[in-house]
């Protein structure tokens, strides 16, 4: 069921019981998503409603506004209620009345300072809604799926008395807000953390360390079948025996496809003409209308300049982008900051496919090297990247080998039903 601001609840409307958790009465869980977009958080939140038992997990949800992200779990069919709180603030400069678009970043400063100003108004006014919320539902846990839910939902949960999880997939904070973040992970709302990778933990060293525990992301290993639909040497028109190196993701430059350009100069420079017709590189992915600077049209820039027109191409945003992943030779992941845990990187391991990336952040725990993939140092080493391009390219075997034993790895590590089983204990600890 979907529902807008100011309906009644419709747990009150069926007439159930809205009593203390016990015998008869399934725990009632908000889950504050912070974002309509897909991406990370949207997919995380998927998983973890789909494999929790309804029978004790009430599963609402509330998203900014209707979306990719709302879409997804209608079709899924994974939430009993779905709500829209359009003041949960997606970005601080945002017009009033929709989702940001990146020309807002360049609107006069006057007019981003009032927007700013409205919407901490906004912010507040949605703050005593979900309040309300919250107490008319008697909710017994909120879960925070993101960073900004995060900081809402501590201040919500201390507001109305309501245990709160934070689910974090983020290693660091704006640095105006750190003091703020390090104060609501101290309150006595917050009772879990869980973190998604060793990197996203070390950011409560010294705040709440007793709340924290690493649960690693997931998703449905069931979805991924190695043996399924292709569809991009057909829209490239490139024969079987042309090797790809493929990435898909966001288009920011912490995700490093400068640095993945640049390798891939390297390694076509150290390749014969003949060996050089036999590669490619393709990134799938665009930059976020809440991004300022549109990082994808930069790194064609740079394709150009590098004379790499041939050879590297970027195909834009895909929604489905499982037939095109599977006609990947070679996952990149390139990411040159502390990335949590990319999806991206556990996806292709599921389609059974090697992956070269950077020794950063959370890829060193799902990446094992010379047995998963290849790893090229940290700080990023785009030189050994170039040289890893060149071995997988000539290394079938070696391709297929890493690819296989990936694939384990995900199934093994990976699966979203034993992570949902994770976080659904969590919940009732919480819920005491």
């Amino acid at each position: 069921m979907v529902a807008v601001e100011g309906q009644a609840d419709p747990a009150a409307v069926r007439g159930e019981p809205l009593g203390a958790p016990g015998r008869g009465r399934r725990l009632r869980v908000l889950f504050v998503n912070d974002t309509s977009r897909n991406g990370g958080p949207g997919s995380t939140l998927l998983y973890i409603l789909k494999f929790l038992d309804p029978s004790i997990v009430h599963r609402s949800v509330v998203v900014p506004r209707d979306g990719v992200v709302a879409s997804r779990l209608r079709q899924q069919g994974v939430t009993e209620d779905l709500w829209f709180e359009p003041n949960l603030i997606e970005n601080l400069v945002e017009p009033w009345d929709r989702a940001i678009e990146r020309g807002d970043f360049e609107a006069p400063r006057v007019v981003r300072g009032v927007r700013a100003l409205g919407n901490v108004a906004r912010a507040a006014t949605g703050m005593a809604r979900l309040a309300a919320r919250v107490r008319r539902g008697r909710y017994d846990v909120i879960f925070c799926n993101g960073t900004s839910a995060n900081f809402a939902g501590a201040a919500l949960g201390t507001l109305v008395g309501v245990p709160v999880v934070w689910h974090v997939f983020y290693t660091h904070v704006a640095r105006p807000l750190v003091p703020l973040h390090s104060r609501l992970a101290r309150t006595a709302a917050v009772r879990s953390i869980l973190c998604v990778s060793g990197p996203t933990a070390r950011l409560f060293d010294r705040s709440a360390p007793g709340k924290v525990r690493i649960v690693h992301d997931s998703i449905d290993v069931h979805e991924f079948a190695v043996d399924g639909p292709r569809a991009l040497r057909a829209e490239l028109g490139l024969r079987s025996n042309v090797v790809i190196f493929g990435s898909q993701g966001r288009i920011v430059r912490r995700k490093g496809y400068v640095e993945m350009i640049r390798a891939a100069r390297l390694a076509l420079d150290s390749l014969t003409t003949d060996d050089q017709e036999r590669i490619r590189f393709v990134v799938i992915g665009d930059t976020p209308q809440d991004v300022a600077v549109d990082h994808l049209a930069e790194c064609r820039g740079l394709v150009r300049q590098l004379g790499l027109e041939h050879h590297f191409r970027f195909l834009g945003f895909r929604a489905d982008i499982q037939a095109l992943v599977r006609d990947f030779d070679v996952t990149v992941v390139p990411s040159v900051y502390e990335d949590p845990l990319p999806r991206a990187t556990f996806e292709a391991m599921a389609l059974a496919k090697p992956v070269v990336a950077f020794s950063v952040g959370g890829i060193v725990e799902m990446v094992e090297p010379c047995r998963t993939g290849l790893l090229a140092g940290n700080p990023p080493d785009v030189p050994l990247m170039a040289e890893h391009f060149v071995t997988y390219f000539r290394s079938p075997g070696l391709r297929m080998a890493h690819g296989h034993a990936g694939r384990s790895v995900v199934e093994r590590r990976f699966d979203a039903r034993p992570h949902a089983q994770v976080i659904q204990r969590e919940i009732e600890r919480v819920a005491g």
